[in-house]
């Protein structure tokens, strides 16, 4: 239920009339909160709490926090007692365990337990017992019906914790594992301490008993001593700081299903027997397991599908095997930085994402022995690899392929990588050693045609007929729509249409995303005209560019900060001068730092360059004051200021003082149009996105007009000085609107009134960037139509 009906509903049990008396607000939004919108719930507890005294609420209240009330527990029972003891069991394990787990791991537990989920989790929806989120597939229940679970299980030995099922309150749980009260009915604990209380002082017999335990997670305790017996009926094993390096001797966790260790002191995995089939294991991971140096022989577990290591800082060595696991989904070593040995080739059909990032120690990447067309991401990033062989061709559904600072990587096989039916994104930042070969035009650019890759390519054919199946883009065309190639390009024969790279695979068509910031080129040259896709084009830092001659058709962000020798860029005087011939997509450009076009921009003279009659109708510009040919403009005082306050607004006063008249005499037949103007000052850590709506209204002798920013359909030109490649916090802007008052309905006198009104809406979300911004100046211009066709001529000449 909403919290209105909720609370309505709970007053008429508890008070007898709609709302709580003011002394019992805050109490009911606790019982609300307690009993999550569950009208059955809301009625019980109102009805115990009838004609209670405030004190009584509160030890009711506390009560609940540890125990459910009976009358909530008899009236939720109902459907718990209708069911089978399969259906009981895993309703009891979802209460203590698996709240909010997957529910793919949560079936193949209870599968492995033989509690027939595929009907019994059904039967559990059907009465409301459980609930399953569709968007991410997790188990979830009701904070209540969690609570009637956990007090089912409570109830089976009010006294003895260790004569229960299961354990997971942290008294109980310290009190069985440091005074080895545990028993064989014991099926499942999970451990989570109280901050301040993590330290477990272990029996050394604690779990000598349990001999039927099926689940044990240690979510953040730690233990003095490690155990000396591990029940083998475990089928979720997960322990946050194991104390030992090894297992105890009677453990071979053959029922094993979730295998995790986190930050423990595991150094092998001796366990794990080639003898033994470990067919129910789907999960293994080890984080921050920092004494863990191999990961062994794993062909005895053959349904493995997520093997994740991370920052195992010890790891030196992964066993072939791995690279043979038929159903493995999932494979990761992100930053295990002394991984050196890695398996030879993979076969791993399953396979989705492969991350090695920040593996810095591993050189030889594996040979590909069959198609693995399930792999989408590779993620190499950091790593030390020098090259990738030729049968990555045989990764024929990868879509990404990250190598950004492989410093060692000196060779790409392109013309395998790039005809690559599914790949978008490639992303090849800051790799320094391919970028020395990229800019030897001896060696062919990009490494791709140099003699040592020919010869390699032509001994290999015969081999790579039978590797590398065919794709659709054996036309020479590309699918690229992403390419990161920061600090890679010395130069534009490096990747424009003279290049071997463009030459063999054209992604004009495709490409939508292109970084070539921190390159060496001077020009971006015209053929960049044919990228018809591209959306965004990044080019800070490029030291040495001079000119940037066109831009793509539907290009709509440019991102040309740092570039400070760019003087020469005649799409911006295109749109500065409106006449009709500007690129109409784009909306955000930043040139931060680009001294020069910074001074041509803001000296840009001519007044009918407002006239702004194309797709936008407003310009921002990085200034702090007006041209010099804005005539009528006013300085705002300080208490005239917007701005928004630690907690609240303060709204703009004294309207008169936001009104500019222009003294005439004025005539229709002669005025072209108005322009308006606001100088504002904003910080630039407010402002992290340049998607934002701004909007204002203009009353031009008594009629209405809108002024309005919006980045989908406007443009914005960034600018603001940069020192050591820091952009300073705060920035000027000039925001500038141009009114066509020929096909507006405002009547033009002898004289001009101009008032700007910015509608003071703080409730309304597109107003927030509005608020942080202060005012510092606006005005306005009359603009003739003598100057316009003056403009034409002077352009025509």
């Amino acid at each position: 239920m909403a919290n209105d009906e909720a609370l309505k509903l709970f007053s008429l049990h508890a008070f007898e009339k709609d709302e709580p008396p003011d002394d019992y607000v805050e109490l009911s939004k606790q019982v609300l909160q307690y009993a999550q919108g569950l009208p059955l719930a809301l009625i019980v507890l109102g009805s115990t709490l009838k004609d209670q005294s405030i004190h009584q609420w509160k030890s009711v209240l506390n009560k609940y926090k540890q125990i459910p009330d009976i009358n909530i527990q008899s009236v939720l029972r109902v459907s718990y007692d209708g069911l089978e003891d399969n259906e009981k069991d895993m309703f009891l394990d979802i209460a203590c365990f698996f709240k909010g787990g997957p529910l793919d791991d949560v079936i193949k537990i209870f599968e492995n337990c033989s509690f027939s989920p595929d009907y019994g989790i059904r039967r559990l929806v059907d009465k409301c017992l459980i609930t399953v989120d569709e968007w991410n597939k997790s188990v979830w229940m009701h904070d209540l019906l969690q609570y009637m679970g956990r007090e089912i299980v409570r109830l089976q030995s009010p006294k003895e914790p260790g004569e229960r099922s299961r354990l997971w309150f942290h008294e109980d749980v310290r009190h069985v594992l440091e005074e080895s009260t545990g028993t064989n009915k014991i099926e499942g604990i999970i451990v989570e301490m109280p901050k301040g209380e993590e330290m477990i002082i272990l029996s050394p017999k604690a779990f000598e008993q349990m001999k039927r335990l099926r689940v044990f997670i240690n979510r953040n305790a730690s233990f003095s001593s490690g155990p000396n017996y591990l029940s083998n009926e475990l089928r979720v094993l997960d322990w946050f700081e194991y104390p030992l390096q090894s297992f105890p001797p009677n453990f071979h966790g053959k029922k094993l299903i979730i295998f995790l260790m986190h930050s423990s002191f595991i150094g092998e995995l001796s366990f794990i027997k080639c003898s033994i089939k470990y067919k129910d294991m789907t999960i293994m991971r080890f984080h921050d397991c920092n004494f863990l140096t191999k990961v062994p022989d794993l062909s005895s577990v053959p349904n493995l599908r997520d093997l994740d290591v991370q920052r195992c800082t010890s790891l030196v060595e992964v066993h072939d095997s791995i690279g043979s696991l038929e159903n493995l989904f999932h494979l990761s070593f992100f930053r295990c930085s002394n991984l050196r040995i890695f398996p030879r080739s993979l076969k791993l059909r399953s396979l989705d994402e492969l991350d090695l990032r920040d593996c810095s120690s591993l050189r030889s990447f594996p040979e590909i022995l069959c198609e693995m067309k399930s792999l989408r991401r590779l993620h190499l990033e950091r790593s030390a690899v020098e090259e990738l062989p030729l049968s990555i061709g045989n990764l024929t559904g990868l879509q990404a392929l990250f190598l950004s600072y492989c410093k060692n990587l000196m060779r790409l096989p392109f013309n395998i990588i790039l005809p690559l039916e599914y790949l978008i994104e490639l992303g090849i930042s800051d790799c320094t050693n391919l970028l020395k070969k990229m800019g030897d035009d001896r060696q062919s650019n990009l490494a791709i045609e140099s003699p040592t890759m020919e010869e390699e390519i032509s001994s290999c054919e015969e081999q790579l007929q039978e590797l590398v199946p065919p794709t659709n883009s054996s036309n020479g065309s590309s699918e690229l729509q992403v390419l990161n190639g920061r600090n890679c390009f010395q130069s534009e024969s490096n990747f424009f249409p003279k290049s071997s790279l463009f030459t063999m695979f054209n992604f004009s068509a495709t490409l939508t995303f292109l970084n070539l910031s921190g390159s060496q080129i001077v020009s971006l040259p015209t053929s960049i005209k044919g990228f018809v896709a591209l959306i965004e084009l990044c080019l800070r830092d490029c030291k040495k560019l001079e000119e940037i001659l066109e831009l793509p058709p539907n290009i709509k962000v440019v991102f040309a900060s740092g570039c400070q020798s760019l003087e020469r860029f005649p799409e911006l005087s295109r749109i500065l001068e409106f006449n009709g011939s500007h690129n109409r997509s784009l909306f955000y450009l930043s040139l931060d730092g680009c001294d020069k076009m910074h001074e041509k921009i803001w000296n840009y003279k001519v007044p009918n360059a407002l006239l702004w009659k194309g797709h936008y109708n407003a310009i921002v510009l990085p200034e702090n004051e007006i041209p010099e040919w804005f005539q009528h403009h006013k300085e705002f005082l300080e208490n005239q200021i917007a701005k928004r306050g630690d907690d609240d607004v303060q709204l703009i006063k004294g309207n008169e003082d936001w009104v500019v008249n222009i003294e005439g005499p004025h005539y229709l037949e002669d005025i072209s149009g108005i322009v308006i103007y606001v100088v504002t000052f904003f910080n630039e850590a407010d402002r992290r996105d340049v998607s934002f709506l701004w909007e204002s209204q203009v009353i031009i002798n008594g009629s209405n007009c809108v002024c309005r920013i919006d980045s989908e359909e406007h443009l914005i030109l960034t600018g603001h000085n940069v020192t050591n490649n820091i952009a300073a916090l705060d920035q000027y802007e000039v925001w500038i609107w141009y009114f066509d008052l020929e096909s507006s309905e405002v009547k033009v006198s002898d004289n001009l009134r101009v008032q700007l009104r910015i509608p003071p809406d703080p409730s309304d979300p597109r107003w927030v960037q509005f608020w942080l911004r202060y005012y510092v100046s606006w005005g306005a211009n009359v603009v003739y139509k003598h100057e316009s066709r003056a403009h034409e001529r002077r352009k025509m000449d």
